[in-house]
């Protein structure tokens, strides 16, 4: 089957990230963006894709600050309160009933029951006629001490990150489980060492 625009996130599962603000004026913002990804290891830049008319993206203009929030599958009732359009001047965490957790770096705050929050600084913003790629600088990344195993890996039965896929209704909701395989990324180069790690 050949898949038509608008269906081929469909058999590509996409995290759910959600991303907030703060404007100029201090209103708190909150939007779910499910095009995202880290630029290469050690993950200090990470990018995404906005729509040009987002209050998210205005605020990262202005205020070059933004945090990635990563949720669990029990926010999947929450990405259509901050997916919906509101005026600029809605403070949507009250909107969507959701808490701030104040952060380190930057005056943009968290959401409190992610497991964990990435505080960005604006890079670079590659513009296009209807969309922006924004790159952001991780200043900070914390994350739920009981989401980790003893080795600080992630352990997904205890985050159960919010995914979704789409179909041509709508988005399903799905988490990610462990296969328990496991491959060194040095087994990746001939000279069996990793150029990442051996730099860093």
């Amino acid at each position: 089957m050949i898949l038509k625009p608008f269906m081929r996130e469909g058999i590509m599962p996409l995290p759910v990230s959600f991303i907030s603000t703060i404007s100029k004026e201090g209103i708190r913002n909150i939007a779910p963006y499910s095009c995202i990804m880290p630029v290469l290891r050690p993950l200090d830049l990470i990018c995404f894709a906005s729509a040009e008319k987002r209050d998210t993206l205005i605020n990262i203009r202005e205020t070059g600050e933004f945090v990635i929030n990563l949720p669990g599958i029990d926010f999947e009732e929450k990405v259509i309160p901050t997916a919906k359009m509101s005026a600029p001047e809605i403070d949507e965490y009250e909107l969507a009933h959701l808490e701030e957790k104040p952060s380190q770096t930057i005056k943009a705050p968290g959401i409190q029951g992610c497991y964990a929050w990435m505080e960005c600084r604006l890079e670079k913003e590659f513009k296009e006629a209807n969309y922006s790629l924004v790159m952001g600088k991780v200043l900070r990344l914390e994350v739920k001490d009981e989401v980790l195993d003893d080795n600080h890996h992630l352990n997904p039965f205890a985050a159960n990150p919010l995914m979704m896929t789409g179909s041509q209704k709508g988005m399903h909701f799905c988490t990610i489980r462990e296969t328990n395989g496991f491959e060194p990324f040095a087994a990746m180069f001939p000279t069996g060492v990793d150029p990442v790690t051996a730099s860093a």
